[in-house]
Order: structure tokens, then sequence, then C-alpha cells
């Protein structure tokens, strides 16, 4: 049976993370809050755990979650590369409601599904994800709803849709809108809009040089995306996104792109620091090839937790 915790509560909050992190480590999945739609996640580097986050959705490995993290030092672990733009974005946006899509690292060894060598990656704006992600290192996050039906902007919707799929609800209350994250892909040679969303194509140009894939479409950031916040993208990702957007606002989206799980207010967190890149040893070290996954977890865990 499923355990639900109010995390308005701070004796439940408390349980309710020690609870949440204990079911990831076993393999289980954890819906939490984000500044945009709750979504549920998984262990990101546990492939039977991602596996059962897909299949608790109703998708298939062509539709791979996208990766939450808690610091910024977790997320350079995961890619092979930010570049100058990379770190702009990140520098202004994060903790937010942006996603990137980068090439993930070569070095590491995990299944998200069919990525192609990329990975959707966002550090939410919530404090009860915020939390959570430093406990635990990266997450695997898809919109916590079954694929095809709106994503869940309350635990109640999540609960309805999930069920005993999950193992531990964690509730903040009612999400603050149903827009998704923007996100961007990193992965060609000039960065290229994606998805509209919560962070507009004019703040974006303020800070770097932008692409929008096509310019004409409405503004309407559940329209222009499908339905999946952070994960991989396919050899095509306009394509990927235009099929399946998740409302992160957790939508969700395809390969490469993660659903936003963020929450509006980092109270009592220091993670606005994490957002200045400069400086930053970029921790390539983090996760070693050659090493096996439950190595490279505890890798990334501790990347995420200094």
């Amino acid at each position: 049976m499923s355990a639900r915790f109010d995390c308005a509560d701070p004796d439940q909050r408390i349980q309710g993370l020690a609870e949440a992190e204990t079911a990831l480590r076993r393999g289980e999945l954890v819906v939490i809050p984000t500044d945009t739609v709750y979504g549920i996640a998984a262990e990101a580097f546990d492939p039977v755990a991602v596996e059962g986050l897909l299949k608790a959705k109703g998708r298939g490995r062509d539709m791979p979650p996208p990766v939450l993290v808690g610091t910024v030092r977790a997320a350079m672990a995961l890619v092979m590369d930010l570049g100058a733009a990379g770190k702009d974005l990140i520098d202004e946006f994060w903790p937010g409601a942006l996603t990137i899509i980068c090439r993930s690292s070569p070095t590491l060894v995990w299944d998200l599904g069919d990525t192609k060598g990329t990975v959707a990656v966002r550090m939410p704006l919530h404090p009860v994800a915020l939390e959570l992600l430093k406990r635990t290192g990266p997450l695997a996050v898809s919109s916590a709803n079954v694929s095809g039906r709106p994503p869940a902007t309350s635990c109640d919707e999540a609960m309805a849709q999930l069920g005993d799929s999950v193992s531990v609800y964690l509730d903040a209350g009612p999400c603050p809108g149903d827009v998704p994250s923007t996100i961007v892909d990193l992965t060609g040679t000039v960065p290229r809009l994606l998805r509209r969303g919560v962070i507009p194509a004019e703040r974006l140009r303020d800070v770097i040089l932008l692409e929008v894939v096509d310019e004409a479409a409405p503004e309407d950031p559940a329209g222009a995306v499908p339905e999946d916040p952070a994960g991989a993208v396919p050899e095509d990702p306009a394509r990927a996104v235009a099929e399946d957007a998740p409302v992160e606002v957790f939508h969700d989206l395809p390969a490469g792109i993660p659903d936003d799980a963020g929450e509006a207010a980092v109270i009592g967190e220091d993670a606005p620091g994490e957002a200045a890149v400069t400086g930053q040893d970029a921790p390539g070290e983090a996760v070693r090839g050659g090493e096996d996954v439950a190595d490279q977890a505890n890798h990334a865990r501790r990347d995420a937790a200094e």
C-alpha cells in the first residue's frame, strides 16, 4: 500500500523525505511536487526502476524520462559538455523551469530508454524536490500521470492515476500552474527552442543566441510539445518533442526531454548559489567508466550532496 505525507506538516515532511529516499534506493517509485506539475520519480541509475516508471505511465522505451538534479555539479557529471550557452542558461535560469538537452557523458552506464546518447536535465525550483534530490542524487522523473492523460497538478490527481504503482507520495499542495518547463536543445551548433513554456523565447534571447523551431508555433506551451520532461532525445529532437509533451508542468516529453519538476520557492535552500558554473570544477570524474551502476550512482549522489 502507498504511503502519503503532507509536506506542509514539518514532522510529516521529515518522515516523508526519509521514506521517499529509502523507497527510491529499493528501486521503488515516488511522486514528488515541482514548480510545474507533480512528477513520478525513480533512481536514474537503476534500469529496473526506470522500466517500472515507464510501465506505471504506460509508456515505451521510445519515451525516456528526463533527469532532475539538485545541484549544477550533479548535472555536469551527467553531460558531455554544457558549452558556453549551457553555462549561461544555467547561471540565469536554474533552479527553475528550464530543461536543457545535452549529449550525455559516454562514461555513464545507465539505461533511461532509447535516448540516442542524449539526456534532458533540469534543476527544479521547489524546496521539497530539491531536498530529496540532494539526498538521492539524480532522479529519472516524468510527469505524474498515465500517458495520454493530463499531468497531475495535485497529489490527489497523481494518486487517482498511478495508485499503488507508487510507494510514496509527497504532498506539497497544488502546483502553481499547468505550464511546462521551457526546453532548449544544446546538442547542435546553435541552441534550439524545442518547447515553449514558463520561460519565453524573448528571455532566452537576452542570454544566448537561439533558434526557434517553428517560429509560427502558438504560444500555448501545452500544445507546443508532447508530454515528458527529462530524458534523452531521438535523432530528431524537434520531432520527438512534438510527439509527446509532458507538463512538468510535467509534460512527458520523448527521449531526452525531462518533465518540469521544480518548486516556486527554494525556502531554506542554497540552490540558487549552485547556479553559477564559473569557478566550479566539472565533476567529470564523478561517474567513471568501468565501474558498476551502484558505484556510479554513489559518485553521482556524492556530487549532488556537495
